[in-house]
């Protein structure tokens, strides 16, 4: 007996019934064997060792890749679980899942790790490895599986809930088993311990078990497994270069914003310098809007409750919204989530005709969410914050054209603010939709024309659409290579049903426009938030809060300064007078550090000269004697602004 194996590459292969996707790894090359950690069949994974199950497509898992390192990372996992079971009597443990460049597990131990705890831990992981005990399958019923692990009350949970997700499904119960270890988990593993190459254990912390507060407290260890000890300390260093970014910690150092406990989670106040970077972003959102022929509207905070209940938020989005407030003893308010309510009601505030469409309709419009404490972070996870926010009203004729333009014109933007590495999903169409299918088709064609078209690289997220229509989700990789999620083109077929939006057509029927939604920076306070750890705070010149920092040599030079200051300003230029009472090199060493772009030095000689010292960021030496009108030119051109 043979199976038919279908490769990549569409060549389709025969091998004997019982052979292990190692066996077909091998015969294809001794190298890729040797890489492999697992291989897909139809999809699914299955382990290196175990014997294929039949027909279908095949594809080998190699190591350095990211199909490669969740399975490495998974195995990570489960290796420190056995090291933690074995060093704490008692211990109890949870779920342990691979995750973006690294991997968990939850357990109870009766109190907090510590960091010797984690060094334990981490050399008793390099005894198993150093055994290399083999990662054997089974297969149990629920009644074997819940005696096998009758002494750990989170397992037998899992098991009795029989989750797909997380112990294979149906009546089986999956279980690996490497020396006396045992755990649940659909696999797949690497062969044996020997193969982790590379791991590291980063920190812990508190965890509720299954994500409920009111559920038992846990702990959980982070950490990360990469295929090589190079790999993993590239990752190391990444992650130390991604600390030394660290919005919170740089607007901080450099006076920007602050989260003071006394406003609550998730919600931040902007200092000048932070206000004025808003202001000069903002500025540009409305002037390059301006100029592609959106209109500016502006809507309220709040909203009758029905509203919400029209648009469907309170039906699909009431746990992100916070609590209503009744204004009088029958009128429910809501503080809006979204902006999208009120630009339907403006384009259904008179009679539309085809010739306005597509109309462009945009807002810096503020929204609050409540997200839980848990997930809150600085300003990329906010409560409050403000969405430079765009809804487009279009005829089915003109949508492939409008998405075109919206992607067109959302990767000039980024491009503007130095981002020029792009990647993209697409989410279809999901099993529940509103809609007609042929409108769906024709949407996810034009989305997927429009990605291709501007050559920009994406993978189809089948099934991920919202219930109301298809949309692309643009991300870009910042300095370090970390990858952001940025901006959103969404397709809406349902508001302007829930809504019954209608326009006239060219032959003077009553039709619906589609709706599109897209916000390009997704917030202001996210945008800032990863701006800020894209350039560490060194921003180009356009964008700096304060682009040029005047120092005087002493106290005898600080009217000059503000003579040079005048004509700085004069010309547009951001600029602020350093007066303390410290030393020259204390003044521009205190520039450097505010990363500030331009650092103009004035002493004796420029006041008789009407000269300055003038230092870009990254030169290492003062350039003297510059005439102030040259410098003013210099200055002007740094600080230019995209557009």
């Amino acid at each position: 007996m043979t199976i038919q194996l279908t490769f990549p590459d569409g060549s389709v292969h025969e091998h004997k019934e019982g052979a292990t996707g190692l066996d077909v790894a091998a015969a294809i090359g001794s190298r890729l064997a040797k890489a492999a950690v697992a291989v897909k069949l139809d999809g699914e994974y299955v382990d290196l060792t175990r014997p294929l199950p039949g027909s279908g497509a095949f594809e080998v898992v190699t190591e350095a890749t990211e199909d490669g390192r969740h399975v490495i990372r998974h195995s990570a996992a489960h290796i420190m679980a056995q090291a933690v079971l074995d060093l704490f009597d008692g211990a109890t443990f949870a779920i342990g899942p691979a995750i973006t460049d690294g991997f968990y597990y939850d357990f109870n131990i009766g109190r907090p790790f510590a960091a010797d705890d984690l060094e334990r831990i981490e050399q008793r992981m390099a005894d198993i490895v150093d055994a290399d005990q083999v990662f054997e399958r089974q297969e149990h019923s629920i009644a074997e599986a819940l005696d096998l692990f009758s002494d750990q009350p989170y397992k037998t949970e899992i098991i009795e809930s029989v989750d797909e997700s997380e112990v294979g499904g149906g009546d089986a119960v999956t279980v690996y088993r490497n020396d006396a270890f045992l755990d649940l988990c659909r696999g797949p593993h690497l062969p044996s311990t020997g193969r982790l190459k590379a791991v590291k254990l980063l920190r812990s912390a508190g965890a509720y078990w299954r994500g409920d507060e009111n559920r038992d407290q846990l702990q959980r260890i982070y950490g990360t497994a990469w295929e090589s000890k190079k790999a993993l300390e590239g990752y190391l260093h990444r992650l130390e270069e991604a600390e030394r970014r660290d919005h919170r910690r740089l607007g901080n150092e450099l006076d920007l914003f602050s989260f003071p406990p006394e406003l609550g989670p998730g919600l931040a106040v902007w200092h000048p310098k932070g206000g004025l970077l808003r202001t000069i972003i903002e500025d540009y959102s409305r002037r390059t809007h301006l100029s592609h022929d959106y209109q500016i509207v502006a809507s309220p905070h709040v909203a009758k409750a029905q509203l919400w209940q029209t648009s469907g938020h309170l039906d699909f989005y009431a746990e992100g919204m916070y609590p209503g407030m009744v204004l009088d003893e029958q009128t429910e308010y809501r503080m809006k989530p979204m902006n999208c309510p009120f630009h339907i009601l403006i384009f259904k505030s008179s009679g539309r005709s085809y010739r306005e469409l597509p109309l462009r309709l945009y807002e810096l419009g503020t929204v609050y969410r409540y997200e839980r404490s848990g997930v809150v972070h600085g300003l990329l996870r906010a409560r409050g914050f403000t969405q430079d926010d765009s809804h487009i009203f279009a005829m089915e004729s003109q949508l492939g054209d409008e998405l075109q333009n919206l992607l067109d014109f959302t990767l000039m933007v980024l491009r503007d603010f130095g981002f020029d590495e792009f990647e993209a999903d697409l989410s279809t169409r999901p099993d529940k939709y509103v809609g007609q299918d042929d409108l769906w088709d024709k949407a996810e064609v034009a989305l997927q024309q429009v990605l291709e078209t501007a050559g920009l690289p994406f993978q189809i997220a089948e099934g991920e659409g919202a219930f109301y229509g298809p949309k692309i989700d643009v991300h870009v990789r910042d300095a370090i290579g970390r990858r952001w999620q940025l901006s959103t083109l969404q397709v809406d077929f349902a508001q302007p049903e829930n809504f019954d939006l209608l326009f006239a057509s060219g032959q003077n029927t009553r039709e619906r426009p589609v709706m599109i939604h897209r916000a390009l920076m997704g917030s202001i306070e996210r945008f800032v938030g990863i701006l800020v750890e894209h350039y560490a705070g060194a921003f180009p010149g356009w964008l700096s809060p304060v682009q040029a920092a005047l120092v005087p040599v002493a106290d005898r030079h600080i009217e000059y300064a503000r003579k040079v200051a005048t004509s700085l300003g004069e010309a547009g230029v951001r600029v602020e007078i350093d007066e303390a009472d410290d030393t020259v090199g204390e003044k521009i060493r205190r520039a450097i550090t505010q990363k500030t772009p331009a650092v103009l030095v004035v002493g004796d000689q420029d006041i008789e000269n009407n000269t300055v010292g003038l230092r870009l960021r990254g030169d290492e030496h003062e350039r003297r004697g510059i005439e102030v009108d040259a410098a003013v030119q210099e200055l002007v051109a740094l600080g230019a602004p995209p557009r």
